[in-house]
């Protein structure tokens, strides 16, 4: 999320670190009238439904980082510069990734391919694309996206993830509604995630990495993997509720033309909630919580 120049990032709040049990059976909120009013929701994954997006961005940063020390070196050794590049510019190009707003502006939410190829350009690295057997390395757009996953598979293989207590809570409140749920993912890991957070279980349909590439689905912000999502649960945009934390996310969703998006705002930064309302979201909460409400009351449509 973007920050003031003197401002530190913003943590995001720490998940819940007990199972989802306790949310399903002796929890008696309801979602909230905004999502009652609906026939399906649409989930993403990272960052809405997991706590993932933090270690996808560290295994970004360490890939990038790498790239970025690596061009810099041959930069500074009159090799492999950008050209028109000005030698004055160096410096700054070759910063390291920001955590928060790096990877909110060009990652967040893009498949692996088109989030490497955004980031590098964003620095004037003009990177051949490469192709599918490139080892992880810092050569090509594809052995960068290469290398990151290489480190973010070690990293879920060893920590795992698990789910946002909040969003736990709204699932297991939809599911006693009767309202179908899809889950989307530009991750080829998504089943992997949502299973070993426990609640896999929970989705009427999934369309993850796997299913975009065998489909050709287009990234975000093209709506395609929200409208596949849909159309799976027999229920039209119109008809339908996507819920996203990616800039790219929600823009899908507002080009869709689904009836509600909702943007998730973990970090809370100064501007994100702005940026998110500006990219589609119709309306922003910092947890997911925010969209239950008791039995009878009329509160918990409004975000911040």
């Amino acid at each position: 999320m973007p920050h003031a120049a003197d401002a530190e990032p913003a943590e995001p709040a720490e998940p819940h670190k007990e199972g989802p049990g306790s949310a399903g059976t002796r929890d008696t909120a309801v979602p909230a009238r905004c999502l009652r009013a609906l026939r399906a929701v649409v989930f993403d994954t990272d960052g809405v439904i997991t706590d993932s997006a933090r270690v996808h961005a560290a295994a970004w940063k360490e890939a990038f980082d790498a790239c970025l020390r690596h061009w810099r070196e041959r930069s500074e050794n009159g090799a492999g510069a950008t050209e028109g590049q000005a030698a004055a510019d160096r410096t700054d190009r070759f910063r390291p990734f920001d955590i928060a707003e790096d990877y909110r502006r060009h990652v967040d939410g893009r498949s692996r391919i088109d989030g490497a190829a955004a980031f590098l350009a964003s620095r004037g690295l003009d990177l051949p694309p490469g192709t599918p057997q490139d080892l992880p390395g810092e050569g090509t757009v594809r052995a960068v996206a290469a290398r990151k996953e290489q480190l973010f598979t070690e990293a879920l293989r060893r920590d795992g993830v698990e789910a946002w207590p909040g969003t736990v809570r709204l699932l297991y409140a939809l599911r006693r509604a009767g309202t179908p749920m899809a889950v989307i993912s530009a991750s080829r890991h998504a089943r992997e995630l949502l299973s070993t957070a426990g609640v896999l279980g929970l989705f009427d349909e999934v369309v993850d990495g796997h299913e975009a590439a065998r489909l050709g689905l287009a990234g975000k912000p093209d709506p395609a993997v929200f409208l596949e999502a849909a159309r799976r649960l027999g229920v039209p945009a119109s008809g339908a509720a996507v819920v996203e934390d990616a800039l790219a996310g929600v823009e899908a969703g507002h080009r869709g033309g689904f009836a509600l998006v909702v943007g998730v705002d973990r970090t809370a930064g100064p501007t994100s909630a702005r940026d998110l309302r500006e990219h589609g979201a119709d309306l922003v909460v910092r947890d997911l919580a925010e969209l239950l409400t008791e039995p009878g009351d009329g509160t918990g449509e409004e975000g911040d």
